[in-house]
Parts: structure tokens; sequence; C-alpha cells
């Protein structure tokens, strides 16, 4: 691997560096930007006034997310093993749905699925600073502060997602008038606070949102988990991921893959 391959690699497939944290940061605000985008125009004034703005701003972020899908297969010593990884998936569908708009009308509500790409933050922060340093409840709490955050972004993460589905199955005549007005529905039943002002009526509605209700006791009790394990947890990890089969929860110290053996150094 030459040296500015090397470099390229460690920017984009890492997070160790400066670079690869500002690299990282940069990706999770276009990401951002592309859902906040996707909400506008599913709200009927804006999308009547700023509809061809927002296309183009859609097409831009696309383009960008399609450059970057194609550095990552171009750095991969197994380009296939990187698409049908996690990440390599995620990455996928998150350009997939704008080309797939040009053939069928309505694909683009579908770009929210890139939301999931949020789960990069893991490789930004590392799981080291949070392991339990104490006895006491309230430093575990502490300890477990950016493992709760990546929680509620993962929380957030799906009430966008099942907010948007519900928007798409149950549409404006039944009350869901917006993506914002349907993920408000999602935290609602999430939660379990059921205000009942907004309420499916289609049986793929019911059923969904019958799914959400009993997904939202199992989220209330993971912040316990996650403080639980913070108590137990005493290993450190970094953000190196293996070049051959993009593991990437090893050890500080780590100089093989714990996956598969192969070497962490890319030289």
């Amino acid at each position: 691997m030459s040296k500015f391959k090397k470099r390229l690699y460690e920017i984009i497939f890492e997070a160790d560096t400066r670079a690869g944290r500002i690299f990282d940061g940069i990706l999770l605000c276009v990401i951002l930007l592309s859902i906040f985008v996707v909400m506008l125009e599913s709200v009927g004034h804006i999308r009547s006034k700023y509809h061809h703005e927002l296309k183009i701003i859609e097409w831009i972020i696309t383009g960008i997310f399609t450059i970057e899908y194609i550095i990552r297969l171009w750095l991969s010593n197994r380009p296939f093993r990187y698409i049908i990884s996690f990440y390599g998936i995620i990455d996928l569908l998150a350009i997939f749905p704008t080309y797939l708009n040009i053939f069928f009308a309505g694909g683009e509500s579908l770009i929210v699925i890139r939301a999931l790409r949020l789960l990069r933050i893991f490789r930004i922060m590392k799981l080291s600073q949070y392991t339990s340093g104490g006895k006491f409840i309230m430093n575990a709490l502490w300890s477990s502060r950016g493992k709760i955050g990546i929680f509620f972004t993962f929380v957030l993460t799906l009430c966008i997602i099942v907010g948007t589905l519900m928007y798409l199955i149950e549409g404006e005549e039944h009350g869901f008038n917006d993506i914002p007005t349907s993920i408000y529905w999602a935290i609602v039943t999430m939660t379990t606070v059921g205000y009942g002002d907004i309420s499916p009526v289609t049986g793929i509605g019911k059923l969904l949102s019958s799914v959400v209700m009993i997904l939202g006791y199992v989220i209330i009790a993971v912040p316990t988990g996650i403080v639980t394990a913070s108590l137990i947890n005493k290993s450190t990890v970094n953000t190196q991921i293996c070049s051959n089969c993009f593991y990437d929860k090893h050890d500080d110290d780590a100089l093989y893959c714990k996956k598969c053996g192969n070497s962490l150094d890319i030289t």
C-alpha cells in the first residue's frame, strides 16, 4: 500500500488521528443535513416553494456519499468483503434511494435509512473512556454518559425511521401530515406516553404501532444495562479497523485482529 493510500485509509476508516476525527465529524454533519432536507421536503408549503433547491442539495449530498463509497472500495484490500459488511451495506443504502427515485417516484423518502450511519460515532468516541472508575452508581452513570448519549442517538434514529414508515403507510389523509408529525407520533408511542391525538387507521399501520409499543418497553430497560456493563467492562478499545474483515473493536495495544488474525499494520 502506497504512502498516500495508507494515509487516506487512516483518515476514512479510522478515527485515532485528528484528520480522521475531522473527516468523521464532517461526514456526520452531512448525514444530519441530508435527513433535515428530507424532513423539510415532506412539509407541503416548504416543498412547493423550495422543491428545486432541496433537490439540488440532495443530489450534491448523494454525490458526496457516492464518491466516499467508491473511495472506500478502492482502499479496501477485499472490496466484496466491505460491500457485504454492516457499514458497507449502510453506505450503499445511503446512496441507493436517490438513484432509485429516477425510476420510481417516492424512493427519496427511503434516504432516511442513512441515519443509521450515525452509528459511526462509535469509531470516534473510544469506548475505553466509558468504563467504570469507581464503586458507586453515580460514578458509573458519569462514566457511561457517552454510551447513554449514543443510545439516545440510536433511539432518535429509530424514531426517524419509524416515523417515516408511518408517514408512507398512513399518509396525510389519516392525520400523518408530514414526517416531523409522524416522528412526533413515533416518540410518543415508543415512550409509552400515548397522547392519542394521532393514531393509525390501516391494518399495516396498526401492526407497526403495536411493534413500536412493545419495543418501547424494551428500550426503557437499555440504559440500566449500559450502566451495569460499565461497572464490569475493564477492556479498552481503539478505532483501528482490520483491512481484511473490517472488525473495529480492538484493544489499544493490539497488533493483530482478534477476529481473523490479520495484522493491523496496513503498511
